[in-house]
């Protein structure tokens, strides 16, 4: 059985199935007796409910967080330095095994 939205004389709005509806309410919208009921403002007012804000899994980052590990003032000159001058680090490393061995 389908639910129908209802409003009696007095003025007070109720669900209820359609083969309950007495003679003297009248059938009313959805959006009626939302408005009617409160629900409307109430949901306005508090959401949805449920979970507390920005709960759940936490997106996962591209690119990984920064991270602080303590340096020489040489080491971290030597560093900008690779920086600047665009040092691939990789193929400094290769080379420095290839000639070892």
């Amino acid at each position: 059985m389908p639910y129908v939205y209802v409003k009696d004389s007095e003025g007070f709005v109720f669900k209820k199935k359609e083969s309950e509806v007495a003679k003297g309410e009248k059938v009313i919208s959805e959006r009626e007796y939302r408005k009617r009921s409160g629900l409307a403002l109430y949901e306005k007012k508090f959401g949805h409910g449920g979970a507390r804000e920005n709960a759940g899994r936490k997106t996962k980052f591209a690119s990984p967080l920064k991270f602080q590990i303590r340096v020489t003032k040489e080491e971290k000159e030597f560093l900008s330095y690779a920086r600047d001058k665009k040092l691939d680090f990789a193929a400094l490393m290769k080379k420095a095994i290839s000639t070892n061995l």
